[in-house]
């Protein structure tokens, strides 16, 4: 079995508790879940706003991915938590101005009670490079 291998940038927040925000092993890249925190002010700057939420979580998952070697075309699975389903639609159309890929990844989206730090969304995905 490949060995596992920390990726860590200092373009996506640091983890709120003891995990990495992504482990690579072989060709697979595991991303922890990405809250909104802006990794410059390490703050949560548009609070309750989903679409902004929603566009900064994007946006910290494309740097991990980035500093994994990997794109959102390389995406193969992802997790979407959100604490009101209502928001699935307005969220469904950010996403897939960041996943505007020929083949989009396989997803879950679930209904949550609470997420950490007051937030309304969090996404966690894998990824496999070739």
């Amino acid at each position: 079995m490949s060995s596992k291998k920390v990726i860590k940038t200092p373009n996506a927040p640091d983890p709120v508790g003891p995990y990495n925000q992504a482990i690579k092993v072989g060709n697979f890249i595991y991303c922890s879940g990405q809250i909104a925190i802006d990794p410059i002010s390490n703050e949560i700057n548009y609070k309750g706003n989903i679409e902004k939420e929603t566009t900064q979580v994007l946006k910290n998952l494309q740097a991990v991915l980035n500093a994994g070697g990997a794109k959102f075309e390389d995406v193969i699975k992802t997790t979407i938590y959100l604490t009101d389903l209502k928001n699935f639609q307005t969220v469904n159309e950010i996403y897939s101005r960041f996943f505007n890929v020929e083949v989009p990844p396989a997803r879950a989206c679930i209904e949550v009670s609470s997420l950490p730090k007051g937030v309304l969304i969090e996404i966690d995905c894998v990824a496999y490079l070739d």
